[in-house]
């Protein structure tokens, strides 16, 4: 599994704004002047928010005129899920095999609890 790429592509889904683009995106493809109409911030605030889901091949652009249209890019999506549904479950794939007997090399008795969290000695 990519773990950079993984996390590239959560790190563009990192924002609210950007999440609720790929919302708006599921409906279908749009224009940057049809996308503004349901935020509060500029066209170069946009532009940013499309060119980091540009980057992480979330979304796709295609050029029409003077306008940019907008679309998501199906075959990312479907990656996504892959990647959320691989992640969550236990499978061949699964990082936690390469443990060795399926649990974990570290001793309780090195564990110290703090109030804020559990870390190694």
């Amino acid at each position: 599994m990519d773990y950079k790429l993984i996390a590239k592509i959560f790190k563009a889904l990192g924002d609210s704004n950007r999440v609720q683009i790929v919302d708006l995106l599921s409906c279908g493809e749009l224009c940057a002047c049809d996308l503004l109409e349901y935020f509060n911030f500029t066209q170069p605030t946009l532009s940013h928010h499309m060119k980091v889901l540009i980057s992480a091949e979330i979304v796709q652009t295609r050029k029409s005129g003077i306008w940019h249209n907008y679309s998501l890019n199906e075959e990312k999506m479907t990656f996504i899920s892959d990647v959320i549904q691989s992640l969550v479950k236990n499978n061949e794939n699964c990082i936690c095999h390469s443990i060795e007997n399926g649990e974990c090399s570290c001793n309780n008795d090195q564990l110290v609890n703090s109030s804020n969290s559990t870390y190694l000695k």
